[in-house]
């Protein structure tokens, strides 16, 4: 399999699939890392400072924060206002910000004495967060969780914050983490492109096939995805499976259920693909590219359609990397005028048993406070001051990205791209796609591509497609040397 790509952030690709809906539930490659460390209790933050309604987790007077920040997709803007916040609310308190890209080489050895008070654990070369919490190096978040909100005192932190974000950095039934950007798996088109054309974008399978047809006759391809990576194709066909299925449907593949990939449901999702395939709607030679240059084809127009995450726009707008031959020739380039736009995966049928709206939701980007930080609270305090409107809508403004703070984006002007995001978030409701079973199984994550790829190069029929799975699946299921996941 060629090898992943991890360029943008935590919140993309492989790790996005290892962390987003189960942080921590793979086995880390950080195991072991805390084996020569003495560790303490998670559960027993360092006394802090007097507490009040203007310091809630009582910070340490005159005291000093240090904070690591990741510096990979997002930059290393943003947290220059959430200081701002804290030495403003807490006269004397210093805070230290730092920035790397070697999260565990830099602060793996800190462990075994005295920890920064705040780490952003992202990137490659991230820790794991569950290697952490089993060793007791991190700090329960419930007292930040507890806590009155930046902006609202008489809302808890904790009710603030998108679906599924608790749980997210929740690890042995406690939060250690708290994961900060809130992205969405979807489909993208050039709304302006749609609007000169007089196209619709499509609600339903059968609305795309009418308006594909439309669409090749203009000279574009209706479809283009990252071949090089079958996974992104996967993220949409996933969803379609659970869309078209329920919730149960979900289940039972994340579950390794007998026959789970032999159902109907099944079946009608990958007929739809392998029309798409025949009927030649997909790019000619998509098999061949790679995320960036499946992302710039369309944004060159020769695409209508593309499934990416929440990154897209901050990742085309990054500069290219000369020395990687995954980048497109003549780098990464929006064109002016160019409104990306999301959407989320339209209806297989029109007896899908999940409504339209229904979209897979993730927090990411992991924050967490160490049990042995000189002064935790003001860790905390740190994260409090990031779920403030004035932090996240900075977040937001410069990354176009989402957090986890609801509403925190929706004051955020003229990115079409993060308008679209936020749009199909509110549409979710409780309609959350969930899918966990690339986040538990590893053999699968990397065993489901290959089929796909098939699949989607025309060289796969449905019933290979279903057989493949089915049978990847099941050999992860009778491996006893595998722990096994359920919800």
């Amino acid at each position: 399999m060629a090898s992943t790509p991890d360029t943008v952030s935590d919140l993309s690709r492989r790790t996005l699939l290892r962390r987003a809906a189960a942080a921590g539930l793979l086995a880390s490659p950080a195991a072991g890392l805390l084996s020569a460390c003495a560790t303490g209790s998670s559960d027993k933050p360092a006394t802090g400072g007097d507490k009040s309604s203007d310091n809630p987790l009582g910070v340490p007077k005159d005291s000093a924060v240090e904070v690591i920040v990741f510096n990979g997709g997002f930059g290393d803007k943003y947290p220059a206002t959430d200081q701002q916040l804290v030495q403003e609310k807490h006269a004397g308190v210093k805070v230290d910000l730092k920035f790397t890209q070697k999260i565990k080489t830099e602060m793996q050895p800190r462990f075994s004495a005295t920890p920064p008070d705040l780490i952003n654990n992202a990137g490659a070369d991230m820790m794991g967060n569950d290697v952490l919490a089993n060793q007791g190096a991190l700090l329960d978040l419930t007292p930040l969780l507890d806590a009155p909100s930046w902006d609202d005192p008489a809302k808890k932190v904790r009710d603030t914050l998108a679906a599924g974000t608790v749980d997210s950095g929740t690890l042995n039934g406690k939060p250690y983490a708290l994961n900060y950007v809130y992205g969405v798996f979807g489909i993208w088109y050039n709304a302006a492109l749609f609007t000169s054309k007089g196209w619709n974008p499509p609600k339903t399978f059968d609305d795309f096939f009418t308006l594909a047809e439309q669409i090749k006759a203009a000279g574009i391809a209706p479809w283009v995805h990252a071949g090089k990576y079958p996974y992104y194709m996967g993220w949409p066909l996933m969803d379609w499976i659970q869309k078209l299925g329920g919730p149960e449907q979900g289940r039972a593949i994340d579950n390794l259920e007998d026959g789970a990939w032999k159902t109907d449901e099944v079946k009608q999702v990958i007929t739809r693909i392998q029309e798409m395939v025949s009927k030649g709607y997909v790019l000619p030679g998509s098999e061949g590219l790679s995320h960036l240059q499946s992302q710039q084809a369309w944004l060159d127009g020769k695409a209508a359609f593309i499934p990416v995450g929440t990154w897209l726009e901050s990742e085309m707008s990054s500069p290219p990397d000369p020395k990687d031959d995954r980048e497109p020739k003549g780098g990464r380039k929006i064109p002016p005028g160019f409104e990306m736009t999301m959407l989320p995966v339209w209806d297989v049928t029109g007896g899908d048993k999940m409504p339209y709206g229904a979209a897979r939701t993730y927090a990411a980007e992991s924050w967490v406070v160490p049990a042995k930080a000189k002064n935790p609270q003001g860790g905390m305090e740190f994260l409090r001051a990031m779920l403030s409107k004035a932090g996240a809508g900075k977040f937001s403004e410069l990354t176009k990205a989402p957090t986890v703070l609801q509403g925190g984006a929706d004051a955020v002007t003229g990115s079409t791209a993060l308008a679209s995001i936020n749009n199909v978030i509110k549409g979710v409701g409780s309609n959350q796609i969930i899918v966990r079973i690339n986040d538990w199984y590893a053999d699968f994550y990397n065993g489901h591509q290959g089929p796909i790829g098939e699949l989607m190069a025309g060289r796969s029929g449905v019933d290979k497609f279903m057989d493949d799975m089915q049978r990847l699946a099941d050999k992860i299921k009778k491996d006893s040397k595998v722990k096994k996941q359920s919800r």
